[in-house]
């Protein structure tokens, strides 16, 4: 069958008139635990297409905002260093044509792409990380482009990141974060109950520009079990969507990836519920 474009025919419109791009990136070369994550682009936009599109919380169809789906994005030769650059480039295009980009992954190695497009675009820009792992390693596995390194990559760009739901992490990225990185905070998953921590973990965000990277397996595995390295203890769905929605009020998410989703036939709900996070994303992004 072929893949439909996000949220159906009927959500799909002609890039020219979209105001948000659906830009999937099937990139996979250095999980390091379960492996899959190539399928996951696929595996959203054919889940988005049993979306419906009526949001009850926003009462509005986000969709008619103008949602394209680009080509894949061809990842089938070079290194990560090189694919990161075809993604900069891409993602940089579509910004430049005055669009709000949400990329499908694919593993985590791919966001300092589009951090890098968004970066060199709009000054001051904060990363605000959902994650499960701080993605701090300067190196794993003798590569430094792993989706372990994937943080210390933004960072390398200027940018200040926020890491929210992190819960597992090496002894290395413990010292470096006790030491002080310059413009990183940490709210760790056993930090998230009630609903205070998204008054902190939001400090300080009013009015500026920000990317968003939500690593699926920041949820907890009974949200989202469809990933390479599940983590217990993850983020719940209401209260992150209170997070996301508090976010997009209070700052400017001029971009977002949706990475990690390590597509499993049986626990196809996973697919869905991460096609229903994009869909609420857009929404709430354009609203």
């Amino acid at each position: 069958m072929p893949i439909p474009p996000f949220g159906g025919e009927e959500a799909s419109s002609p890039l020219a008139s979209a105001r948000a791009v659906v830009l999937p990136v099937p990139y996979e070369a250095s999980v390091s635990y379960g492996g899959g994550t190539r399928g996951g682009p696929e595996a959203i936009l054919r889940a988005s297409a049993q979306v419906e599109l009526w949001d009850e919380q926003m009462g509005r169809e986000p969709f008619r905002a103008g949602i394209h789906t680009d080509a894949f994005l061809d990842v089938s030769k070079g290194s990560t260093e090189q694919v990161l650059k075809r993604i900069e480039a891409r993602f940089g295009e579509l910004i430049d044509a005055g669009k709000w980009v949400l990329m499908l992954g694919g593993e985590h190695s791919i966001t300092p792409g589009g951090v890098a497009a968004a970066a060199t675009r709009y000054p001051g820009l904060r990363l605000l990380q959902l994650d499960a792992h701080a993605d701090l390693r300067q190196s794993y596995e003798g590569d430094k482009f792993s989706h372990a390194c994937a943080m210390s990559r933004c960072l390398d760009l200027g940018v200040d990141l926020t890491a929210i739901g992190i819960r597992n992490y090496s002894v290395d990225e413990a010292r470096w974060i006790e030491k002080g990185i310059p413009g990183y905070r940490i709210v760790h998953g056993w930090e998230m109950e009630g609903d205070a921590w998204i008054g902190r973990a939001l400090e300080g965000i009013d009015g500026a520009p920000v990317y968003l990277t939500v690593d699926v397996d920041y949820f907890d595995p009974a949200v989202i079990p469809a990933t390479g390295t599940p983590e217990p203890g993850g983020g719940a769905w209401w209260p992150t969507l209170r997070l996301l929605d508090e976010l997009t009020r209070r700052a400017n998410v001029v971009a977002c990836d949706i990475v990690e989703l390590a597509p499993s036939p049986p626990l196809h709900h996973a697919d869905f519920t991460t096609a229903r996070l994009a869909y609420k994303l857009i929404g709430m992004a354009l609203k």
